[in-house]
């Protein structure tokens, strides 16, 4: 009878708690399992945030992306032909229109190489010598020149280097036999003052 009475009162104890406390047990522990996993998540992702993304390079369309200018205009001059032959002379290429002056007693041997605007007649290749100078005269083309070097003469045509006193470059007239090989003015001056008189010319193609 006193055990009985015992786990009576034992099962009313239960009773009086009541189902409300046993749901309430079961929502705590329901929200400590979802703050476990909530920290759980939270932590990867910060493991995952501390990788930081590599940039991936793109080529700017903008005035920054925009590419450096040549640090100089100035064309490449042609190396001299290996068939402008030996010895002190003025070389003159038909194929590039192109005026080397060889010394090769000085280092670099190619004093000084121009472009230059040929007449109407180009002389035939070969080695010529500086015949005639003159210090200013009119061009076959009516134009003031000055320091005329002349080389060769072929078919009535004279062909020498020339420039123009008022350094334009005239246009050659096809009509008209012009052997007058014409350069800047101070291009002019330097071949001038390499070639005197029986200086050695070479024609290449």
């Amino acid at each position: 009878m006193g055990r009985y009475v015992k786990g009576r009162r034992r099962e009313q104890h239960v009773a009086k708690m009541g189902p409300g406390v046993v749901v309430t047990g079961l929502t705590l522990g329901a929200l400590a399992v979802v703050s476990l996993l909530a920290f759980q998540a939270n932590g990867a992702q910060d493991r995952a945030g501390g990788a930081k993304p590599v940039a991936s390079t793109t080529t700017s369309s903008g005035p920054a992306a925009s590419a450096t200018p040549s640090a100089s205009a100035t064309p490449t001059v042609p190396a001299l032909p290996t068939t402008s032959g030996t010895g002190t002379r003025v070389v003159y290429s038909i194929g590039s229109h192109y005026v080397w002056l060889v010394d090769p007693k000085k280092t670099p041997q190619v004093t000084a190489a121009f472009p230059v605007t040929p007449g109407s007649v180009e002389p035939a290749p070969g080695s010529y010598a500086v015949y005639s100078r003159t210090a200013g005269t009119t061009g076959t083309d009516g134009r003031q020149v000055e320091h005329v070097v002349r080389f060769a003469q072929q078919n009535g045509v004279v062909f020498g280097f020339s420039a123009t006193v008022d350094g334009a470059t005239p246009t050659v007239d096809p009509k008209a036999k012009t052997g007058g090989i014409r350069s800047g003015r101070p291009e002019g001056q330097l071949l001038w003052d390499f070639a005197p008189k029986d200086t050695k010319v070479v024609v290449i193609a």
